[in-house]
């Protein structure tokens, strides 16, 4: 067993938040070495805890469209790392899903991040992610208004929930200026292009 692959079945294995996991602990996650391409999530939902396949739901499927890919790219782990900020399902608070569980990323996401061999994009999928990577930042709207300041190496986009149905028709620019020059950027990084012109 590789190093990597002895890594991954230690994520998947893992029990450090069980106390605290309303269905269990069930760490999804999607990850290679040769990736080009981060998506950095928030934490499963329930559906996506149930189905063990990241990003199984609604918000998947806007964000594919996002990016321009098929669902066959997305899930081809050689190309495209799927990491959220919690592995597990955190469960239902007040107003939707709780926090991702902070254990998550401090016990396993340093180690998974190091491994890549050659990493082009990073996409940041809303607050807690952007947090992470980004350290402290402004609001979520002037975060992701600024998207180019990181770029063509990194981008913050809103989380693609449709709970977020109301901030997209609010930032009309965001669906004109933002998506077209993210899904330039995928498929250059898919087909091998590392220039970001």
């Amino acid at each position: 067993m590789t190093d990597t692959a002895d890594l991954i079945a230690r994520v998947r294995a893992c029990q450090l938040c069980a106390a605290h996991l309303p269905l269990g602990p069930r760490p999804v996650l999607q990850f290679a070495p040769e990736a080009r391409i981060l998506i950095a999530g928030q934490a499963p939902g329930v559906r996506v805890h149930r189905s063990g396949i990241p990003f199984d739901d609604p918000s998947g499927v806007r964000l594919r469209e996002w990016l321009g890919i098929d669902s066959a790219t997305f899930y081809d782990a050689q190309q495209i790392a799927l990491l959220p900020m919690g592995f597990c399902y955190p469960g239902t608070g007040a107003s939707g899903d709780l926090p991702p569980r902070r254990e998550c990323a401090e016990q396993w996401r340093g180690e998974l991040l190091a491994r890549f061999n050659d990493l082009q994009l990073t996409i940041l999928l809303g607050n807690y992610a952007i947090a992470y990577h980004l350290g402290r930042h402004s609001t979520l709207t002037d975060t992701v208004r600024a998207w180019q300041q990181h770029w063509p190496q990194l981008i913050a986009l809103p989380h693609p929930s449709p709970r977020n149905n109301r901030w997209l028709a609010r930032n009309p620019w965001f669906a004109s200026e933002v998506i077209p020059a993210l899904q330039h950027r995928v498929a250059q990084v898919l087909k091998g292009n590392t220039t970001g012109t």
